[in-house]
């Protein structure tokens, strides 16, 4: 069984430093990976993603991240991103990484994503340049997230972005912004259609007035674990273990993906 602890949308700020770490204490008891799903800081800026690195940097289990939304809006993003590194947080857009869990080999694939909207009503690249050029950010997005599944030798395979790849788990987010939310076409990338690879399990943020428990189109668990919806520093997921099994230990907040 492998345990996943993750968690979104935590939007950390210069004031938190020192006061964060020690909830993560007994995260090795709990989780053999954490995973953060964007927007670790309030502004993009340099100094709350110092903050992020000292806080959740080289813990007792490995920490892979995306970037989110609010990580890009100080337009230092590259610069964030060597800091997290730097600090000890493994960060993902495009790439893929396998850990070694026990026996099991447990794979993760990371994009931030992008907006687009879902069947029905999303965008298209279709009129204007700018219009277009959005629509293309989303498919090259959703291409880097395929590709990278496709790479991944594992026993499990685990998409992590920002933005959702469904609209099942926007539900109490208003239907009139869902298609900055997420995109369709990420959730294509999740159940194998781009590349021919399928995830196991979705991970995102983005959606503070969301749900915590989704599907894809094509049947994939996806679980939006932005912290304003699980109201805990981190939730478990468990992948190739029982309700049970994932109920042990210590944590307040547990599941089987």
């Amino acid at each position: 069984m492998i345990r996943i602890a993750a968690v979104g949308d935590i939007h950390l700020g210069t004031d938190c430093a020192g006061v964060v770490r020690e909830r993560y204490a007994k995260i090795a008891d709990e989780a053999d990976v954490l995973l953060l799903a964007g927007d670790l800081t309030r502004l993009g800026t340099l100094e709350e993603a110092a903050v992020v690195a000292a806080e959740l940097g080289n813990l007792a289990v490995p920490t892979v991240a995306v970037l989110g939304n609010h990580d890009h809006h100080g337009g230092v993003d590259k610069e964030i991103a060597w800091l997290l590194e730097e600090g000890g947080i493994i960060l993902l857009e495009g790439e893929a990484m396998v850990l070694e869990v026990g026996e099991q080999r447990l794979g993760i694939a990371g994009v931030k994503g992008f907006g687009g909207g879902f069947a029905g009503a999303c965008a298209t690249e279709f009129g204007e340049e700018l219009m277009k050029q959005f629509v293309r950010a989303t498919r090259h997005s959703a291409e880097r997230l395929a590709d990278a599944l496709a790479r991944l030798e594992a026993d499990y395979r685990v998409a992590l972005t920002h933005f959702s790849p469904t609209d099942t788990t926007l539900t109490g987010e208003p239907v009139g912004i869902h298609a900055f939310l997420g995109s369709y076409v990420l959730g294509e990338a999740v159940d194998g259609e781009l590349a021919g690879v399928r995830a196991d399990l979705a991970i995102h943020g983005h959606a503070h007035r969301g749900t915590e428990r989704g599907v894809t189109a094509g049947g994939v668990v996806v679980r939006n674990v932005a912290q304003p919806v699980i109201h805990h520093p981190y939730r478990i997921y468990c992948l190739g273990g029982s309700e049970m099994e994932c109920a042990t230990g210590g944590g307040e907040h547990r599941g089987v993906a």
